[in-house]
C-alpha cells in the first residue's frame, strides 16, 4: 500500500543513499514527457525538503529545458535487491547552471566533473513509498566509466561545442537556458 509523506525521513534517506541509480521524470506544458536514468555519484540529500544532483554531459538536455517552463520533477529510486521498495519524491526544481552565482557553493558537494552541466536544487513537497514487489532482483550493480571515459577524451572547448549542437534546444525544440560560450 502506498504512503505519502510530508518529508524526507531518515529511513528515506538511508534507501536513496543505498541505490546506485535513481530515475528523474519531467515534463513541459506540451511536448514530450522525459524520464532519464540517473547514476554516479550524482546526488546528495540535503535536509528534509531539500535534494540537489549534478547533472554530467548527455546526449539531450530534456530537464533543463522543462524546468524553464513548468519547474515540477519527480524523482524515483526502486530496489533491486532484497527490499522491495519504490519511494518518490514529488516537487519543484531549478537548474543552477556554471555561470550562476550559487554554482561554487553547490558544485562544492559534488566530485569535480569536468562534464558536469547544471545541478538541480529541487524542493521536495512530497515523498510516497509503495511495494516493489514486482521490480526484478538484479545482481553486481556498478558504475560505469564510459561517460568519464568520453569526457576525458574531449577538451572543455569540445564539451562547450557538444553542448551547443545537441544541450542547448529540449527534442521539443524548447530552449534549455545552457549557457555555452559564443565562439564555438
Amino acid at each position: 500500500m502506498a504512503k505519502q509523506f510530508d518529508s524526507i525521513e531518515d529511513a528515506h534517506k538511508a534507501f536513496i543513499e543505498d541505490q546506485p541509480l535513481f530515475f528523474v521524470g519531467t515534463a513541459g506544458p506540451d511536448g514530450r514527457v522525459n524520464v532519464s536514468p540517473k547514476g554516479m555519484e550524482s546526488l546528495r540529500v540535503m535536509d528534509p525538503h531539500r535534494i540537489l544532483w549534478l547533472n554530467i554531459t548527455g546526449s539531450g538536455n530534456e530537464t533543463a529545458g522543462h524546468l524553464r517552463e513548468i519547474p515540477r520533477m519527480t524523482l524515483m529510486w526502486c530496489s533491486f535487491t532484497t527490499r522491495p521498495l519504490i519511494l518518490r519524491a514529488y516537487g519543484t526544481a531549478r537548474a543552477v547552471h556554471r555561470t550562476d552565482d550559487d554554482w561554487a557553493d553547490l558544485s562544492a558537494h559534488f566530485p569535480a566533473h569536468r562534464g558536469a552541466r547544471q545541478i538541480y536544487d529541487m524542493r521536495v513537497d512530497m515523498v510516497q513509498t509503495s511495494c516493489g514487489y514486482a521490480v526484478p532482483f538484479m545482481d553486481n550493480p556498478r558504475h560505469r566509466d564510459t561517460l568519464d571515459r568520453w569526457t576525458d577524451g574531449k577538451s572543455d572547448d569540445d564539451i562547450a561545442a557538444y553542448w551547443q549542437e545537441k544541450n542547448t534546444a529540449t527534442i521539443d525544440g524548447k530552449p534549455t537556458g545552457i549557457p555555452v560560450p559564443a565562439d564555438t
